[in-house]
């Protein structure tokens, strides 16, 4: 592991490292915000995963998260959405497939299963990483995101339960299986057997979830382009998750907001003390 930067915040710092990953064969950098209680003795940490396009920069520059972390003592980790520079055809031709749109499932299809483990990176590889190297509470840890990212907080929360203490999302694809995006990427990675795709939606696992209950908080901007265009299907995910009484969601529809960083730093600072409730509990 490599420090690539390293700026104060806050009291804290706000890194970026690189290392070769051994789940995606390939350099990897992800972003973290230590605060400066690490200093004093171990903090929970909170996950964040980005969505379309964007790499580990852009919620560590853009949402205004650290302050709202300082406050109240949580490490922020903020991984690549995908592997890089691996020389697949066609990784680069579409912002929605390939490069930066890793859709935090672990591939199956012969071109991508080499490198495309984004799930296994998110829930096995990271942590590991993390909590050899720095100061941190191992097990006491949340996750949340957007988008792209979003539908990746809410499966890995939903897949593994007892692994995350809370869970969280701006404007999630709730339910990929049924949106332009989700086809794409699914097929792409997965193979045309929808079977197979149930293992990555949100919809799917939250009316199969069977660990402790939980509460789920979702911000979704009612002016967010990709919600009026089908992408994001919050409503189906509230439908599922009233068929199973372990799973409580609460979706709050923001008047005006767009599907922008300038929407997630207004709510970002909710989302921090949702996941403090659990986290510091």
């Amino acid at each position: 592991m490599q420090e690539v930067s390293s700026n104060k915040c806050f009291g804290g710092c706000t890194k970026v490292f690189s290392h070769n990953s051994d789940e995606l064969k390939c350099p990897m950098k992800f972003a973290v915000f230590i605060p400066s209680q690490a200093e004093q003795g171990k903090v929970p940490v909170l996950y964040w995963l980005s969505g379309l396009t964007c790499t580990e920069q852009n919620f560590t520059t853009k949402a205004g998260a650290q302050k709202v972390a300082a406050d109240h003592g949580i490490m922020l980790v903020m991984p690549d959405t995908s592997p890089r520079g691996c020389n697949i055809e066609g990784e680069d031709d579409s912002y929605d497939f390939g490069s930066g749109a890793g859709f935090y499932v672990d591939a199956t299809e012969e071109k991508w299963k080499t490198n495309y483990q984004m799930y296994s990176y998110i829930t096995k590889e990271l942590p590991a990483l993390v909590n050899a190297n720095f100061s941190v509470q191992v097990g006491n840890q949340s996750i949340f995101g957007h988008s792209m990212g979003g539908h990746g907080s809410l499966i890995c929360f939903l897949k593994n339960p007892g692994m995350y203490k809370s869970v969280s999302a701006f404007a999630p694809i709730c339910n990929p299986m049924n949106c332009p995006w989700g086809k794409k990427a699914f097929g792409g990675y997965l193979g045309t057997d929808q079977e197979k795709w149930k293992e990555y939606d949100a919809c799917e696992l939250a009316k199969s979830y069977s660990g402790p209950r939980c509460d789920i908080l979702i911000d979704q901007g009612k002016s967010d382009n990709f919600f009026v265009d089908g992408q994001l299907l919050p409503d189906n995910f509230v439908n599922a998750c009233k068929e199973n009484p372990s799973c409580s969601v609460a979706v709050r529809m923001q008047e005006g907001y767009d599907h922008s960083y300038y929407f997630i730093s207004t709510f970002v600072e909710d989302h921090i003390k949702h996941h403090a409730k659990y986290l510091k509990n």
